[in-house]
């Protein structure tokens, strides 16, 4: 196995990577990322009071169900046998803030951030849908990965700014 795992093969074709020969190991990814709306419509959302029903158990599952899914969207990624994925929310009702977090976890041959961030977008995108009709103005945004194990590569750790 090449000590370079590329996208493109000798005469620049896309491929998809040969992890054949990489190692099993547990794998872990936290991704994270918010949804930016006005205070009043995070009220509804937490008071159960939007139409289309309780707004972040919908969310929670799309992730779960968006991260299953992501060699399906993700063009060259890998289908891999997932062993757990968790979305959670924290919810700021003063700025109108629902931030998204997801764990993501498999033990494979190849990462599970893709997985992780899959889970954060598709959840996001689901508040939007389910609240767009109160409030189009919302913003998706600060999607990123917090933390990585396993692998050839090692340990990824974000230093986040406060």
């Amino acid at each position: 196995m090449s000590d370079k795992l590329t996208h493109f093969d000798a005469d620049g074709k896309a491929i998809m990577v040969d992890v054949g020969d990489k190692a099993i190991t547990k794998r872990e990814a936290l991704a994270a990322g918010e949804i930016r709306m006005q205070p009043a419509t995070l009220q509804m959302i937490i008071d159960r009071k939007m139409q289309k029903g309780d707004v972040l158990a919908v969310a929670r599952l799309a992730g779960i169900m968006g991260a299953k899914q992501t060699s399906s969207l993700i063009p060259l990624c890998h289908p891999l046998p997932i062993t757990s994925v968790e979305v959670d929310f924290d919810t700021d009702p003063e700025k109108g803030i629902v931030r998204v977090g997801a764990l993501a976890k498999v033990t494979g041959q190849t990462g599970i951030e893709m997985e992780a961030l899959t889970a954060v977008s598709i959840a996001a995108l689901t508040i939007y849908d389910m609240c767009k009709a109160v409030d189009k103005g919302m913003e998706i945004g600060q999607i990123r990965l917090l933390r990585k194990s396993g692998g050839r590569s090692g340990t990824f750790e974000r230093v986040e700014a406060k």
